[in-house]
């Protein structure tokens, strides 16, 4: 990969960076460490504080985009606008929902090449996981303009405290041709992506109206909830943006607490990163326990109102 300018597009929330997005940054300052290039930190909606920590994280330049709220192919065009005005040679942003869905379009703008979900970047290629985890393949570009999105809770966040230059960019963009806002869903817990915390639910719960006793958990333990694919599939109500697994998110908490979830191996490609991982099901057999620290064998409908009892007889922390 030549020396060029590497453009990262940030997420921002709640007046700061994303987790995912300080991870993306710091895996561009690595490449560029190997290869001279300029990182280019890109970001879109209330950056009064947020996008100013992308210095901290490698940056050498701000790129300041509209504030008002925008659809994804908006975005996507502003986001090849900038990329063709600084003669980038390489987009990255994180595989998150939004990376997943504005990348791609901006790559078919410019007419450049795009790899999903990679596990390590190198000046003269990739490399992702494929196949569960079993396969890994070596990807590389054969364009000028290269873009990718990278895995989420993978790559180390680094200190990289740098000067930068800030610009606000006027972009002139077409009226789209499909209307889509985005509006998060305030749930008044962490983000799923970004929780020391996940408390997850199976088949086993048997319905929709049963994750309620998870959202209890959860409130409890200050974490997110989280569901199997299975789970999301069974036509109860549940979100796939809850969706934990190879075709769902990627999470990296402290604490996984897995509840009436046998642990098929696509939802093990989504979670066994985390630190220490509970299981809780009837089935003793349950691959499920293959990879947990710790295993309860019971009926969740026990197993849970006992551990909340408990969580709520501990004396409050100052």
């Amino acid at each position: 990969m030549e020396a060029g300018v590497i453009i990262v597009f940030c997420e921002l929330q709640n007046g700061g960076l994303r987790r995912a997005s300080m991870e993306t940054l710091s895996e561009a300052r690595r490449l560029a460490d190997r290869t001279g290039a300029q990182v280019a930190a890109l970001g879109i909606g209330p950056y009064d504080s947020g996008l100013d920590e992308a210095s901290r994280f490698g940056a050498d330049l701000l790129l300041k985009g509209p504030a008002g709220p925008l659809d994804p192919e908006r975005i996507a065009q502003l986001i090849a606008g900038v990329v063709s005005k600084r003669h980038a040679t390489l987009l990255l942003a994180a595989g998150s929902s939004l990376g997943r869905e504005v990348v791609p379009r901006a790559a078919a703008l410019l007419g450049a090449g795009y790899l999903a979900d990679l596990d390590s970047l190198e000046a003269d290629g990739a490399r992702r996981a494929i196949c569960t985890g079993k396969v890994l393949a070596e990807c590389q570009w054969t364009t000028a303009v290269r873009t990718a999105t990278l895995k989420v809770n993978h790559f180390a966040i680094a200190d990289a405290p740098r000067p930068v230059q800030v610009l606000d960019l006027a972009v002139q963009m077409e009226e789209p041709r499909t209307r889509c806002t985005l509006q998060p869903v305030p749930l008044g817990r962490p983000d799923l992506s970004e929780a020391q915390v996940v408390v997850a639910g199976g088949r086993g719960l048997g319905s929709g109206e049963a994750f309620v006793l998870l959202e209890e958990l959860a409130q409890a333990l200050g974490g997110a909830v989280g569901a199997s694919r299975a789970a999301v599939d069974a036509g109860w109500g549940i979100p796939h943006a809850m969706q934990v697994g190879q075709t769902g998110q990627t999470v990296r908490p402290s604490l996984y607490i897995a509840c009436g979830i046998s642990g098929a191996i696509q939802h093990l490609a989504g979670m066994t990163g985390s630190r220490v991982i509970v299981a809780i099901n009837r089935d003793p057999q349950a691959p499920i326990f293959k990879v947990a620290d710790y295993g309860i064998v019971g009926d969740l409908f026990e197993v849970i109102p006992e551990l909340l009892r408990q969580i709520r007889a501990l004396p409050p922390q100052s």
